[in-house]
């Protein structure tokens, strides 16, 4: 049974796996995205996503709450000034896990967390294909006579164009000789 269990003690002691949490969380608030294994990074994340949601209300109390896992007062001061702000009207869900594959040397699923970059943004409405066109019924038959006077006009053009080949053939071969 998993009762009263709330968190992965990922087999370390209460120290180590403080000073991991904190750590972590610094590099990913740094960089901005850390590469770790899966479970490190769903403990981290849970961290992360609480830190952020104080940072988008700038108060001493916030400032002071955060310097309890976060040390480093250059980190800090980005958590509160860039990026709070930008997941200001963001409800949740700052952070994204991307699955890398298994690490070479023990196999351990590796994953790549990071903080979600663009604004939030409303889904386009997809638009509805047009309806097709009725098709057209066909046009009635030409006349015969028109259909001869057009084959006529065609093969003229064609005799007439036959003719020009000819003609030019005639001279490049005459420069030739």
């Amino acid at each position: 049974m998993r009762h009263r269990v709330n968190y992965n003690p990922l087999s370390r002691t209460a120290s180590h796996r403080k000073a991991l949490h904190r750590s972590m969380v610094t590099s990913l608030f740094r960089h901005e995205r850390i590469k770790t294994t899966k479970a490190k990074a769903k403990a981290i994340r849970r961290t992360a996503e609480k830190m952020i949601t104080r940072a988008k209300v700038d108060s001493v109390h916030n400032r002071r709450m955060i310097n309890r896992d976060i040390k480093d007062q250059e980190i800090l001061n980005k958590l509160f000034t860039e990026i709070g702000p930008r997941f200001k009207q963001r409800p949740g869900g700052y952070t994204r896990i991307l699955k890398l594959g298994p690490r070479p040397g023990d196999a351990a699923e590796m994953v790549l967390l990071e903080l979600v970059q663009e604004e939030l943004q409303e889904k386009p409405k997809k638009k509805k294909p047009a309806k097709k066109a009725a098709p057209k019924k066909a046009d009635p038959k030409p006349d015969a006579d028109e259909a001869a006077a057009d084959a006529a006009a065609e093969t003229a053009a064609a005799e007439e164009a036959a003719d020009t080949a000819a003609a030019e053939t005639a001279k490049t071969e005459d420069a030739a000789e």
